[in-house]
């Protein structure tokens, strides 16, 4: 998929940018978000289909509108968590597979969001999307589109997870992308080291808790 190069090196591709669907969604409306602009994208809908459509078109004051309506942490992390595509694509994986830091950014922030669903067709995590978002691109956006995995590693995506076909996201790097795969190479072994240090500590404490207990 071929993309105009982006503005700055630190965000990802526009709105303008973005790959659209062959075909439009049907109508839909607010009838749960009073301020929202209705248009012939958001007549009708449902909770899940406003959040999806915000991801797609990366449409953070829909997803604000959205978010408004839901008076709990709970609850807007349970419609997050649960929401998906036709095909059993989350939330988060429809945004990084559009492209779509800024609404990406503004789900990652909500409390108890589940960084790493797994697609029902590939079962792969928005962490192995985002790598294939940025493997569809043009060679000269790749630097472009980065801060989508990175936004992700930020937020405690498990970079060591294997998907159906037993791949981790860093294996799906195109390899001449050296420079998406130092962030994955650095984020595994940060999370390795993390590991090794728990190991250590549970093994200092031993079996019925630590030493001084023992004594």
């Amino acid at each position: 998929m071929s993309a105009a190069p982006a503005t700055e090196s630190t965000r990802p591709l526009s709105q303008s940018q973005k790959p659209t669907e062959d075909t439009e969604a049907s109508p839909l409306s607010l009838p749960t978000l009073p301020h929202a602009r209705p248009n012939h994208h958001t007549q009708g809908a449902s909770p899940r289909e406003i959040l999806i459509e915000a991801c797609r078109r990366d449409n953070v004051p829909l997803l604000h509108e959205l978010l408004a309506t839901h008076t709990s942490a709970a609850q807007t992390a349970a419609l997050i968590n649960g929401a998906k595509d036709g095909v059993g694509n989350y939330c988060l994986h429809i945004a990084v597979s559009y492209g779509s830091y800024d609404v990406l950014e503004e789900l990652l922030d909500q409390e108890d969001v589940e960084v790493d669903p797994l697609d029902r067709v590939e079962g792969d995590s928005p962490l192995h999307k985002a790598v294939r978002y940025v493997n569809g691109l043009d060679k000269d956006d790749w630097a472009g589109a980065a801060p989508l995995v990175e936004l992700l590693v930020e937020a405690g995506a498990d970079v060591r997870l294997r998907n159906k076909a037993k791949l981790r996201p860093i294996e799906l790097v195109d390899p001449r992308n050296a420079e998406l795969r130092a962030v994955l190479q650095r984020a595994e072994y940060a999370e390795m080291a993390g590991t090794d240090v728990v190991d250590e500590e549970e093994e200092d404490e031993g079996p019925t808790g630590s030493a001084s207990d023992s004594d």
